[in-house]
């Protein structure tokens, strides 16, 4: 019975010692398995490319479940090298193969798996260049000083041929990477260009179930405990500054470009144009619409009045029927040229304002990384305001658009837009359209804090109820 005993004893050492001497290959197995999985991903349904956000074959669904399992397969493979890695170290492989050798064995019949020696090493070689082959597209380069980077890859450097934007390549990607997802990286100037710099800087926090102040306390807590937290601060502060950089001068692009292309297309491409088509003066119609009309006629009934009231007060002499029609005259062919100027104006502003908006959606379009940098740009710049300023933010807004008096403003601003494009004021149309869109757009803003505020911030949500009530 004690025999049997420790003989089952010793037989469980033995498979426990075979288990402990066959994990280095266990885990670079189970490592390469995860590189397959990921290279079946990327032969099936990215055509053999990275895995990347910007897919057009897939829905924004399917690119995060493709998403997701590129972070697992990522994290296994980060796990399990280091497993093999550190096993290997741990286990002394040259003192087994003595001992082998030592009983009567050779160094061909050793085996792994019915390998010899020499074909198990080539096998591992094997599969560590393949997921080294894997990996290295979702591993990102090592920061480097950005007054370093040379000025084809520094992307605060623009080309001297191209000054109204910063290129990039667009064959990038946002794939997270698996040893932090979160974090961006500036690109190495020997190895990368200004794409991957743009990338990252588009990365935005995600939200989460606690608190975000609660999760920056966290967060600043284990960077001071972290021996590299000063560069650390540097890095961040370089990504936040060359962020800020590409933001505001993306914001300046959007708004000075299509202001000057609205007027030097209105005084020297379309205007030139639409006076040389309309009619002469003398035979062109003087108002384009019946409002400009009956400003004309009020202006021209309150010059008479004004005229009239200083001969009784004696302001001025005495005029004759003949002069007072002759001056009458003279103010209506002068009312008439201004209304006219008013109504060619307005034609005018029709085709430079189109040309305006189609220079805004080109920059849009071949501007889509600045846009989503933009985009991270200011949401970190709002969810970094305190609570109380996001409360008096969204009061101020709601109460400017859609509040008590928001239809007197949105009144003025349909009268502007009508006399901008010389349209006839429609009364029905602005009452219709006061008593609509407010409404819709109060009802977006609340959808908005309920969905998203309501998830990011809770307290700043809190803050809002408290100080509109």
């Amino acid at each position: 019975m004690k025999t049997s005993t420790w003989t089952q004893f010793v037989q469980v050492l033995r498979r426990a010692n075979r288990w402990y001497k066959d994990t280095p290959d266990r885990a670079l197995d189970q490592a390469y398995d995860a590189a397959l999985r990921i290279k079946a991903i990327e032969d099936e349904h990215f055509q053999g490319g990275k895995i990347t956000q910007d897919s057009d074959y897939h829905s924004d669904r399917v690119l995060s479940y493709f998403n997701s399992e590129l972070k697992k397969c990522l994290k296994i493979i980060q796990t399990r090298l280091a497993e093999f890695n550190t096993s290997r170290s741990i286990l002394n492989l040259s003192e087994s193969l003595n001992s082998a050798q030592t009983n009567g064995s050779t160094a061909k019949k050793i085996s792994i798996e019915g390998l010899s020696l020499s074909d198990h090493t080539a096998l591992i070689c094997e599969k560590l260049n393949f997921i080294d082959s894997i990996t290295e597209k979702y591993t990102p380069p090592k920061p480097e000083l950005i007054n370093d980077l040379s000025p084809e890859l520094n992307p605060l450097v623009t080309p001297k041929n191209d000054t109204s934007r910063l290129r990039f390549s667009s064959s990038g990607d946002k794939t997270p990477t698996p040893e932090n997802s979160e974090t961006l990286e500036l690109p190495n100037s020997s190895t990368s260009d200004p794409q991957q710099l743009r990338k990252e800087l588009t990365k935005g926090s995600e939200t989460s179930v606690l608190p975000r102040s609660l999760l920056r306390t966290f967060g600043r807590i284990r960077r001071e405990l972290n021996p590299e937290s000063e560069e650390e601060v540097i890095k961040n502060y370089r990504k936040s500054k060359v962020k800020t950089i590409i933001s505001v001068r993306f914001i300046l692009l959007l708004i000075l470009v299509p202001l000057l292309t609205q007027q030097l297309a209105k005084n020297f491409l379309v205007g030139p144009i639409v006076d040389a088509v309309l009619p002469q003066p003398e035979n062109a119609q003087v108002f384009l619409n019946i409002d400009l009309e009956e400003e004309a006629f009020m202006e021209l009934h309150r010059y008479r009045e004004q005229l009239e009231f200083k001969q009784m007060i004696g302001l001025v002499p005495k005029l004759e029927p003949e002069e007072m029609e002759e001056k009458i005259q003279e103010k209506a062919v002068e009312i008439a040229e201004e209304y006219q100027g008013l109504g060619s104006s307005a034609i005018k502003n029709v085709f430079a304002d189109l040309l305006s908006v189609v220079t805004f959606g080109v920059i849009l379009y071949t501007n889509k990384k600045e846009i989503e940098i933009l985009k991270s740009f200011l949401g970190d710049l709002i969810y970094g305001l305190s609570d109380s300023a996001k409360a008096f933010i969204i009061i101020l807004l709601t109460d400017m658009f859609v509040g008590f008096h928001s239809p007197h403003g949105w009144e003025v601003i349909l009268e502007s837009i009508a006399r901008h494009f010389g349209l006839p004021e429609n009364r029905d149309f602005n009452f219709l359209f006061i008593a609509t869109f407010p409404v819709i757009l109060d009802a977006v803003f609340k959808y908005w804090i309920f969905r998203y505020l309501n998830r990011s911030s809770p307290s700043a949500v809190s803050t809002y109820k408290t100080m509109n009530e």
